[in-house]
């Protein structure tokens, strides 16, 4: 300090405070803020800044691999929201009623605890002076009064001033005198002289003197030049990757010009997308094909398995339909029939492989062996009804006579055709007549053998012609060859005519009958139906009297419908 001192000039001015004054100073403090010392670089092992202190004037040791923030640099602050911290009493309570003193006035007294509800004769926490009551002071009140008074001023002078324009222009100019006194007087005996300064009064709605224009900003600083390569020819390659097809509507063409398939396809620009086949596809048509091919496979197995089932079943009805025409045969024939054992065997065979789904009957259970058992019984039990009811027809034929004998057999002439191949009297028709079917010809040459769609006539002609149809039909068929000669009238139509009017018992004809049917002349053939031309509901003469013009009454004319009333009911009372 002596040295610095020495080196500095000596003060031009005495200073304010003299050396005799004792200066006062403070006593000094005996606190010491200690330190603790920053390792040197290279022994930092170990050790974290925890102050701004440690850093110094530095930055952030780059060794010590901590969060370190110097000068509080980059450290985030804490984010202000509306959320409230808990605040606890002196005794470590929370303070709930926190939220209640947010926002408000400092010293605002807010009852916001359950204590602030009893009385304050009643509460412990409050001492004597707390429970006083005693009415404020006259200075208290006036000052309380003043304070009031200068706050509603304040109010009032704020609402009075925000009403009021700021800036008025006066309606006079200030007005100024000046003292002039000129630097060269040239001659003239005027030293000094007064003259008066009047600003110039200005009307507020007076438009702007002078307009001001923005000049365009001028232009920018030239830009860097770029290097490029020379310009080289395209090629044909680039010049087709350049070239852009035309824009063609496919909705207008005002012009009505033909442009060619082409060029309009190469606008729609299907030609620049890549086209992307799903796998999935390949996937599927694989599936189906092996689906395919599975169930065609399937279909064969089943067609193949059908085939054996029908090949089966017709050699079971070939066999059944050969054992009837072998019994029947036999019954004509006067042999005993033979034992319908293997007939019974097979068509159970038959049934069996038809029920079973593998061909053999190895694996079947209980419950398919008792549904063959009660078929085989019901098949016995309908063969012995079979046979007892044969033996019963064999003893009526034996006892009835000849006239029935030949009733029945010329009844069993009219069976059905399926019975006639099973029982093997069927006969194939020969015709000499050409074995083709009319269908096959020509249908304009035979429209003239029939009648108009209009036209009932389905019973014009007979169905037989002659005698010679009838009596095929009536003839009674059987073995003359095995002497059945007398029973069947000798064969002939005239014997079966013979037999047939032969009514011994009186059975052929009936004991009352229908009136006129005596009258009536025994027919030789089939009922032959006559066409009734008869106009049942006189609307033929209903047309006729009105195509005559003859004059009818109310409704049809039903007199001769009366007379036909009045006919039967005569007739049924003769009958009575």
């Amino acid at each position: 300090m002596a040295a610095l001192a020495s080196l500095l000039p000596k003060p031009v001015y005495a200073p304010s405070v003299s050396d005799d004054e004792e200066e006062v100073l403070p006593a000094p403090s005996q606190a010491v803020t200690v330190r603790l010392a920053v390792p040197p670089y290279g022994q930092r092992h170990g050790w974290r800044p925890s102050a701004q202190s440690d850093f110094g004037d530095g930055g952030a040791y780059p060794e010590c691999h901590v969060a370190q923030y110097p000068m509080e640099m980059g450290k985030k602050k804490a984010s202000s929201g509306n959320t409230l911290a808990l605040q606890v009493d002196s005794e470590g309570n929370v303070r709930y009623d926190a939220i209640a003193l947010q926002g408000q006035r400092e010293g605002k007294n807010i009852q916001s605890q359950f204590k602030d509800l009893v009385p304050l004769s009643h509460r412990k926490d409050l001492d004597d002076s707390a429970r006083n009551l005693d009415r404020p002071s006259e200075e208290e009140v006036q000052e309380t009064a003043e304070k009031t008074r200068a706050a509603l001023e304040k109010l009032v002078n704020g609402k009075i001033k925000a009403a009021q324009p700021k800036n008025v222009p006066d309606s006079q100019g200030k007005t100024s005198f000046i003292r002039y006194t000129p630097g060269q007087q040239n001659g003239q005996g005027l030293s000094q002289r007064i003259i008066k300064m009047t600003e110039v009064v200005e009307d507020p709605l007076e438009p702007p003197r002078f307009k001001h224009k923005k000049i365009p900003r001028g232009p920018p600083s030239p830009p860097p030049p770029v290097l490029r390569s020379p310009p080289r020819k395209a090629t044909a390659q680039e010049q087709k990757e350049w070239m852009i097809p035309p824009c063609i509507s496919n909705w207008k063409n005002n012009k009505g010009f033909t442009i060619p398939l082409d060029k309009r396809l190469a606008a729609d620009g299907r030609g620049l997308q890549d086209v992307h086949i799903n796998d999935n596809f390949a996937k599927f048509s694989e599936a189906l094909f092996v689906a395919d091919r599975h169930a065609r496979e399937e279909v064969r197995q089943r067609s193949l398995m059908q085939q054996k089932l029908a090949q089966k079943e017709k050699e079971a009805k070939e066999e059944h339909l050969r054992s009837l025409a072998q019994r029947a045969r036999a019954e004509r024939s006067g042999v005993a029939p033979s034992r319908p054992a293997p007939e019974s065997k097979a068509m159970k065979t038959t049934l069996a492989e038809y029920g079973s789904d593998s061909g053999s009957g190895s694996d079947e259970e209980s419950e398919a062996d008792s549904a063959e058992d009660e078929d085989a019984r019901k098949l016995r039990d309908e063969m012995r009804q079979t046979k007892r009811r044969e033996r019963e027809r064999d003893m009526r034929m034996s006892n009835m006579g000849t006239e029935m004998r030949a009733k029945m057999l010329a009844r069993q002439q009219n069976r059905d055709i399926s019975e006639k191949i099973a029982l093997g009297l069927a006969k194939p028709t020969l015709s000499k007549e050409s074995m083709l079917d009319s269908r096959l010809f020509n249908q304009e040459s035979l429209s003239g053998s029939f009648a108009d769609d209009d036209a009932y006539n389905l019973y014009d002609r007979p169905l037989f012609h002659g005698s010679s149809a009838a009596a095929a039909i009536y003839k009674a068929r059987g073995n003359m060859d095995e002497g059945n000669d007398e029973s069947f009238g000798g064969g002939t139509e005239e014997g079966i005519g013979k037999a047939l009017d032969n009514d011994r018992f009186g059975l052929g004809q009936a004991r009352v009958g229908f009136e006129g049917a005596n009258e009536q002349e025994v027919r030789e053939g089939p009922v032959q139906f006559e066409k009734d031309t008869g106009d049942v509901f006189g609307v033929d003469q209903f047309l006729d009297e009105a195509k005559t013009g003859k004059k009818r009454g109310a409704g049809l004319d039903t007199g001769a419908g009366g007379a036909r009333k009045r006919q039967q009911l005569n007739k049924a009372s003769d009958r009575e």
